[in-house]
């Protein structure tokens, strides 16, 4: 059997998801407290392999074990007391075997937050990009609503010298930009999400703000399958992988504040 564990985290401190030997990476995190919490070396795999520095309020991990703890929800608080404060695990749940939190997802949500004001705010300034510059919502609005649908990404995919043959074609089911003051939120839901695509779409949905590139010149981007025809990485403080989707199932929301 496995446990579902659904995770947040704040990235800030985190070289990633992924085990790296440059420094600490969530699932070294998690791995350590399962190890502590269960007495047993395990594991994990998630659905999302965040870069460092990205935020998550939903990620979603399969945790393999041996045996099925008796109350889930005392194993719950004991991990989040052998977590840092930036990471917090809000679910744990028993699947079987068979899930795989990263090929039975049906879809991911990412969100990535512009803080538009004048002064920074250190409130926000873990969660946000902030760019003092004015930006024209409406026509990045318009320009993200030429991502939906099927597209290759090649132009705004990162070098990924892990997967230099993997296909570049992704399926976009939203792609928005919305003004929630002080913050323009850019949403964006795939079925799947190639290296670096977000922060690049951002990047580029910058300039469009700033007038520097037409509102409709995304699909001619794209066509290009060229990444220096596209903007600048977006920084990842502003990336946050917001829910995993198995199958029209949500992963749960994070709690209001």
């Amino acid at each position: 059997m496995q446990l579902r564990l659904v995770v947040e985290y704040e990235g800030t401190s985190y070289q990633g998801w992924q085990l790296q030997p440059t420094g600490p990476t969530i699932q070294e995190i998690l791995e350590r407290a399962l190890a502590t919490a269960l007495r047993e070396s395990i594991r994990i795999r998630g659905a999302g392999r965040t870069d460092a520095g990205v935020h998550a309020w939903g990620q979603v991990v399969a945790a393999p074990v041996t045996s099925v703890p008796d109350d889930l929800d005392r194993l719950r608080r004991s991990l989040n007391a052998l977590t840092p404060d930036d990471v917090a695990i809000r679910e744990v749940t028993v699947v079987d075997d068979a899930f795989d939190p990263r090929r039975d997802a049906s879809s991911r949500v990412y969100e990535y937050r512009i803080l538009t004001t004048h002064a920074p705010s250190l409130f926000w300034r873990p969660w946000s990009w902030h760019f003092s510059r004015p930006l024209d919502a409406d026509a990045m609005h318009a320009a993200a609503q030429a991502l939906v649908g099927e597209h290759d990404f090649a132009a705004l995919c990162g070098a990924d010298p892990a997967a230099p043959d993997r296909t570049t074609m992704r399926r976009v089911l939203v792609s928005a930009v919305t003004r929630e003051p002080p913050l323009l939120v850019y949403r964006v839901e795939a079925t799947a999400f190639l290296k670096h695509m977000v922060r690049n779409i951002v990047g580029t949905l910058v300039e469009v703000g700033l007038g520097e590139r037409p509102a409709d010149s995304m699909l001619a981007l794209l066509a290009s399958r060229d990444r220096t025809q596209a903007g600048p990485t977006a920084p990842a403080i502003g990336l946050v992988l917001r829910e995993v989707r198995y199958e029209g199932r949500s992963a749960p929301a994070r709690p209001k504040s």
